[in-house]
């Protein structure tokens, strides 16, 4: 562990903390801004359409828990595509890394039928995160050794997985019928959905999945903040050469840091498959793995920010389907306001711009 003294927080570091937290925000009211001029512009009614997409995500305890529940994956591949960018990494393949850790939830959960629900969950989430970090790790022996970009290896090994899975689900592993997909999982691999232990919450598809991902969230943050592995994942991400120079392995760093990123990904397939839909069918992923890069840039790869993030994105999921039968607007516009968010988030400068007077004027009291 990487001992830290404490010490005293001044004014200007509060600043700058506060800047960090206000920045994103004042960013997506700009992209809400914006996309209610677009939706009037089109001739809908912006008020209507944007009061239906809060209903929608928020209007109830079935609502919440929906938004939470479409939270989750995106928490998972966001801390993943988060963490390696933290440590210099592009792990733009967590699409591919998410659907082998849930062909292997699948495989597992079937493979495990009559176990007690005890040891089954804890086995397929190991099984499905190591499959993840293995998906990983050939881009991460190439990036280290031979410095092949992450970026192209990663996306290619996403194309493998995703015909490998479609494969699997029409062949070795698929049930009868016409659908490609696998046998249900049974009971006792299933991830039980949260209303069901606690029998006061609202009934919502919120499964403990949502636990475990922010669970997660909180550890990778004190793990890139107060511990050795963190510190050179950090360190590597800043300056592989100035690592070098003070005897970090940059190579050993790539590979341990890509193969916790796919570790993350694969999670994400693994709570699709054991917590949401019993089993295993072609395309179970609707883009997670790439909605995750764009979590991960709202968020500041902050693994706490994924938090906020994760759950906005999962907000206009839910919403958008309310919003299009009460405000008749197309769902379609939800992915024009994730996009002005990912853009007005890049180019922060219009936020700051924003916040310069404020900052400014709290620089002259001081």
């Amino acid at each position: 562990m990487v001992s830290e003294e404490p010490i005293e927080i001044s004014d200007g570091r509060w600043r700058s903390v506060v800047e960090q937290l206000i920045v994103p925000i004042i960013s997506v009211i700009i992209a809400v801004f914006i996309s209610g001029l677009i939706i009037w512009a089109v001739g809908y009614d912006p008020v209507a359409a944007i009061s239906a997409l809060l209903k929608g995500a928020f209007g109830g305890g079935r609502q919440i828990g929906e938004t939470l529940m479409r939270a989750t994956p995106l928490m998972f591949t966001g801390l993943a595509v988060a963490y390696g960018f933290r440590a210099g990494l592009f792990n733009i393949g967590a699409e591919g890394q998410l659907f082998m850790g849930g062909l292997v939830a699948a495989w597992l959960g079937i493979a495990l039928a009559g176990l007690p629900w005890i040891v089954n969950i804890p086995l397929i989430l190991i099984g499905g995160a190591a499959a993840g970090a293995a998906w990983a790790f050939i881009p991460a022996v190439l990036k280290a050794r031979v410095g092949a970009h992450e970026v192209i290896t990663t996306m290619m090994f996403t194309y493998i997985a995703r015909y490998f899975v479609s494969w699997i689900v029409t062949g070795p592993l698929k049930a009868e019928g016409q659908i490609p997909q696998t046998e249900a999982l049974p009971p006792e691999s299933i991830l039980p959905r949260i209303h069901e232990t606690f029998s006061f919450l609202t009934n919502s598809r919120l499964h403990w999945g949502f636990v475990i991902a922010v669970i997660l969230a909180v550890g990778l943050w004190l793990l890139l903040k107060y511990t050795t592995l963190g510190y050179e994942a950090r360190a590597v991400g800043f300056s592989p050469w100035a690592s070098q120079t003070g005897g970090i392995s940059v190579e050993a760093t790539i590979v341990k840091s890509l193969c916790i990123s796919g570790a993350l990904a694969g999670l994400a397939g693994v709570v699709e498959v054991i917590a949401v839909h019993g089993r295993l069918f072609d395309q179970f992923s609707s883009g997670f793995g790439f909605t995750g890069i764009a979590v991960a840039l709202l968020a500041k790869n902050n693994p706490l920010g994924v938090i906020a993030a994760a759950i906005l994105f999962g907000a206009l999921s839910a919403g958008s389907g309310t919003m299009q039968l009460e405000a008749d607007v197309p769902a379609k516009l939800i992915f024009i306001i994730q996009a002005l968010i990912i853009f007005f988030v890049a180019a922060e400068v219009f936020a700051k711009w924003i916040v310069r007077p404020f900052k400014k004027k709290a620089a002259d009291n001081a």
